[in-house]
């Protein structure tokens, strides 16, 4: 035991980065994160007295747990060894494709993001380019809201600007989730996305698997008092009207709803007009084009680059 033991130079200096990637994967790394999420509940607890309607915890719990929880959830489960059965594949290949839906749909919140950056975002994009009026009585609206309903606006979509102008005036209430298309999942865009709370979907998607994946996560982001906004036309409106509605997300909502128990869900329907549009000049072209499938990515920087800015 106490013979001397030669060993290369290579071979001890593999030993020792081994042993240091081990003390701090299994050491410092947990009691980091340990430090920064407890600083992060004190600034999310100091945030929430601030908030007429606080964060709840389903939308700060980790990411990791969230997905767990998804593809273990009972229905959830049922699909997956139907999709088995229906494709003829083992059940574990059908539980990972459950498994990558569920990463792809599950946002990573972060309310510093939101609020430190997203707000501030909002807000300087919002001002610079608009001058913006609101109903005298939208703050009596929202003050006869029950504290512990999830809130639900309903609102058409006739912008890309949508998003910013919504997101800005919500702030003094609470967080909002958005459901994104493909459009957002362009890297580093999709980080910044799934920070501020949005939950991607495939618009085209008829799969059952992923369907259900999807509408568990809406059921229980609405269990958990997340508060949501939905497009219920689904996309950009080319022309200013109205476009029929695509109920999927709604029905998702309402197909999980329990009168008997769990919280009330309140639906606010939101107006959205503008003097003009940033797209004005690419969503007439698309009209006259009947190109009623351009993507929204497209036409957000297409305006940017060929149309100018309008404000009122």
């Amino acid at each position: 035991m106490t013979q001397t033991v030669q060993l290369p130079l290579w071979l001890f200096i593999l030993i020792v980065l081994f042993a240091m990637v081990t003390a701090l994967s299994h050491l410092l790394l947990p009691s980091v994160r340990w430090f920064f999420r407890r600083r992060l509940e004190r600034a999310v607890k100091q945030l929430n007295t601030r908030l007429k309607r606080p964060i709840e915890p389903f939308k700060l719990a980790r990411r990791y747990d969230m997905i767990q929880r998804l593809i273990y959830d009972p229905e959830v489960t049922r699909e997956i060894v139907n999709y088995a059965r229906a494709n003829k594949v083992p059940e574990n290949v059908a539980f990972e494709k459950a498994r990558d839906y569920a990463r792809e749909i599950v946002p990573s919140f972060s309310a510093f993001a939101y609020f430190s950056f997203g707000i501030r975002l909002a807000r300087l994009l919002a001002k610079s380019v608009y001058r913006i009026e609101t109903a005298d009585n939208n703050a009596k609206i929202f003050d006869a809201i029950p504290k512990d309903a999830t809130v639900v606006f309903v609102m058409n979509h006739r912008s890309n600007m949508d998003y910013v102008l919504v997101t800005y005036l919500a702030a003094r209430d609470s967080a909002l989730s958005y459901a994104v298309g493909e459009w957002a999942r362009v890297w580093p865009l999709s980080w910044l996305i799934k920070s501020l709370g949005a939950y991607f979907i495939r618009r085209r998607s008829r799969g059952d698997l992923y369907r259900k994946v999807l509408a568990r996560y809406v059921q229980m982001a609405t269990a958990g008092g997340v508060n949501q906004a939905f497009y219920p036309e689904g996309g950009l409106s080319l022309n200013g009207r109205l476009q029929a509605p695509k109920m999927g997300l709604m029905s998702y909502l309402v197909d999980g709803f329990d009168p008997e128990e769990g919280r009330d869900v309140v639906f606010v329907p939101v107006a959205i007009n503008y003097d003009r549009v940033l797209e004005d000049l690419v969503l007439i072209a698309a009209d006259q084009r009947g190109t009623g499938g351009l993507a929204h990515g497209y036409r957000l920087w297409s305006a940017l680059s060929c149309a100018s800015f309008g404000s009122g």
